[in-house]
């Protein structure tokens, strides 16, 4: 997918518009489809993503696609502000300086592997998102991640401390997932 500067900048001002509309009512903004034709109407996963002060605020998405893409961004929107569990809901001292970034997920591949350094190996860095899953363990990060994590080694191992599994676990059932994404900064 590649979207046009317009439609970049209609999800940004969606995306923003369902934070206000939270803030105002404490309720999600109900998105119409039809006011969104074409590619923002596709069923697309997407992660909204808020930052102040250059620091994580929230971030919210899903994997796979489950509705339109207009709709999933204001509902990610949404809960990034307000359902992120590793922050209190946004408040509205915090628009100010509020940045927001949606990424818009290709469709996960498998990886097939069988070791660790394999798995590190076939990894494109500032390229790939990871989704790693052991039993009912799953975490993902974003290719954006790679800024703060660029060594492919330390990006496995940090992703698996974020789905709560030592950082040297390795287990011939574990299983990763790539996609790439279409990021609106």
């Amino acid at each position: 997918m590649s979207l046009t500067e317009e439609q970049k900048n209609r999800l940004l001002k969606l995306a923003g518009d369902a934070i206000r509309y939270g803030l105002e009512t404490g309720k999600r903004l109900t998105v119409d489809s039809d006011d969104f034709p074409g590619e923002l109407a596709s069923h697309r996963a997407s992660f909204v993503t808020l930052e102040r002060n250059g620091q994580l605020r929230g971030c919210i998405g899903r994997l796979e696609p489950c509705r339109p893409l207009a709709q999933d961004v204001a509902e990610n929107a949404f809960s990034a502000a307000f359902r992120d569990p590793r922050f209190e809901p946004l408040d509205s001292h915090e628009l100010a300086g509020l940045d927001i970034h949606i990424s818009i997920l290709s469709p996960a591949a498998a990886i097939q592997f069988d070791s660790e350094p394999e798995l590190v190996r076939q990894l494109r860095p500032g390229i790939d998102g990871l989704i790693l899953e052991e039993g009912r363990r799953r975490a993902t990060f974003l290719p954006s991640v790679w800024e703060s994590l660029p060594s492919p080694a330390e990006f496995v191992q940090h992703l698996k401390l974020k789905a709560g599994l030592p950082a040297d676990y390795w287990s011939d059932t574990l299983r990763a997932y790539r996609y790439t994404a279409e990021y609106i900064p």
